[in-house]
């Protein structure tokens, strides 16, 4: 045999022992029980079983070594407490971006941005404007009651003339809230959009999209009915 060939058949064994050595770590197991006394293996450490007792097992099932437990159960609960936290505000993070990014594709200046604003305030205005002309309306309806009424001052009044004031007077107040909610309406539709143009012009002038405070739009106007409930 030359010197050449024996030199190759120890590198092909030195090649062989290396193959069988990786097969060997590669074929080891993880084995445990976890809290709902389900058997389970992998390949790697198992994640249910941080808090438990882990076997690693050799190719043919022999226990190479018993792996203690690498948390405790606070420790696990903790630690999965603090993944969820961590989830959650690179979420929110994501969803503020987002959100900044779709603002500044609206409104790519101020003069859009103004726009926007008075097309939301004009229906609510255009309300306004309704309901002021009926109760002027009704104002003109009520007088001729009035002055029938006077007819029959000191006198019972016909239950036809009670129940047109009566119907009157319900119409005039259900517009006078309404006007009332529409007006406080109108506050919040300029607050909500001061709000947002404050924080254009910080995006306007190169704040990066997601890196600025949330600030809490304003709550709509309560309703007459929802006031009175209240009270």
């Amino acid at each position: 045999m030359t010197r050449s060939s024996a030199a190759t058949k120890l590198i092909l064994a030195g090649a062989c022992w290396g193959l069988l050595a990786a097969s060997a770590q590669a074929a080891q197991i993880y084995s445990c029980v976890d809290g709902n006394g389900r058997r389970l293996t992998s390949d790697r450490p198992i994640r249910e079983c941080l808090a438990r007792e882990q076997r690693l097992l050799n190719a043919d099932g022999s226990v190479k070594q018993v792996v203690p437990p690498t948390m405790t159960v606070d420790e696990l609960a903790e630690a999965e407490a603090k993944k969820r936290q961590a989830e959650l505000e690179r979420a929110a993070r994501q969803d503020a971006v987002r959100r900044d990014r779709n603002l500044l594709g609206r409104f790519p200046d101020e003069a859009a941005h103004n726009k926007a604003r008075e097309a939301a305030l004009d229906d609510v205005r255009k309300g306004v404007k309704f309901s002021e002309d009926r109760l002027v309306e009704l104002q003109k309806e009520r007088k001729p009651l009035v002055d029938e009424m006077e007819f029959y001052k000191g006198k019972k009044l016909p239950l036809k003339l009670r129940q047109q004031l009566d119907a009157n007077d319900a119409a005039t107040a259900a517009q006078r809230s309404l006007v009332q909610n529409q007006k406080e309406e109108i506050k919040r539709i300029d607050s909500l959009y001061d709000i947002e143009l404050a924080r254009l012009r910080k995006l306007w002038a190169g704040a990066p999209a997601g890196s600025l405070p949330v600030t809490a739009p304003p709550a709509p106007a309560a309703s007459a009915g929802a006031k009175s409930a209240g009270k």
